[in-house]
């Protein structure tokens, strides 16, 4: 698969499309429903190694909450938004971990980059307890649970890779499970900050904009790892391929004959704009004027959906 999306959801839309088919996808479940009017959960489950293959993805679930207009989100909308992920997320650590098991949140990201930086502001509004517990646990909820986080930043400032960051982590403070948060990469102008993905099958960061560095899994770190991800960029090629799909539909309504239209219509749009933007040094990674409001709004969302779950 030649595109750039970190979203398991997209990934099952377009390898249907380029099969011809809406069938189900061998060794793939989906399942949708709605909370409320304006969000949507889709939940694809990877069963075995031919949907992972399909995919592109590991085997595991990935669930995918849609929200509706989020750039004009009031307080009301945003709690329902955190309320919905921490719905999901708890229904994936109740298969790992168990009430009172150490957890390590991480925020990934360059804090400096705008589209970049929901890791690290997510991780400043969560609900640190794990030195409380050690120093002044007369204080706290008997049951609490030891929560710790870290903001490791981005290996072109370290000089570190995340990977080797966490492990020496996990080893010293020995948490039961990793909570990793990122920005993503979408092939849709409608996610840019509008969906939120939980999957438990850890995460690459950089993947999604062909910069993957080390990858953070049970398989690397030694113990499960949640990665909650929202898409903050869109290929340029994206926009243009999105863009040309509205024009089409405007002019097949006053020329639904037109045979090169149609024919456009059903061509891999994609493909061709993003060939022809990387022969003219434009394959760009773009970003919405309002990011700042967005990852301010998306940011509060994930920091109130993991403080609820935990």
């Amino acid at each position: 698969m030649d595109f750039r999306t970190d979203m398991a959801i997209e990934r099952r839309d377009i390898f249907r499309k380029a099969n011809n088919t809406k069938d189900e996808i061998p060794g793939i479940q989906t399942k949708e429903s709605n909370y409320k009017d304006n969000i949507h959960i889709t939940k694809v489950i990877i069963t075995n190694e031919q949907g992972a293959l399909a995919l592109g993805k590991p085997v595991g679930t990935y669930i995918t909450i849609d929200i509706k207009n989020l750039k004009y989100a009031t307080e009301e909308s945003i709690e329902d938004v955190a309320i919905n992920v921490s719905l999901n997320l708890k229904e994936i650590l109740n298969k790992y971990v168990n009430k009172e098991d150490d957890i390590l949140v991480v925020g990934l990201g360059n804090r400096a980059s705008t589209p970049d930086s929901l890791g690290p502001k997510v991780v400043q509004d969560i609900d640190i307890t794990r030195h409380l517990l050690k120093y002044i646990p007369q204080y706290i909820e008997e049951g609490s649970r030891p929560v710790s986080a870290i903001s490791p930043g981005v290996l072109g400032t370290t000089g570190i890779e995340t990977q080797e960051i966490l492990q020496g982590i996990v080893e010293n403070i020995k948490p039961k499970l990793v909570i990793v948060v990122d920005s993503l990469a979408s092939k849709s102008i409608e996610r840019i900050s509008s969906s939120i993905q939980i999957s438990d099958t850890g995460i690459v960061p950089g993947g999604g904009v062909a910069n993957a560095r080390r990858e953070l899994s049970q398989n690397t770190l030694g113990i499960p790892v949640i990665a909650i991800g929202v898409p903050m960029v869109v290929e340029a090629a994206t926009i243009a391929s999105d863009s040309l799909d509205i024009f089409i539909k405007k002019m097949q309504q006053n020329a639904k004959s037109n045979e090169y239209l149609n024919s456009l219509e059903n061509e891999d749009k994609y493909t061709i704009i993003k060939e022809a933007l990387a022969e003219e040094k434009y394959d760009l990674i773009v970003t919405p004027k309002e990011i700042d409001d967005l990852i301010e709004n998306m940011s509060s969302i994930v920091a109130r959906g993991i403080n609820k779950s935990l």
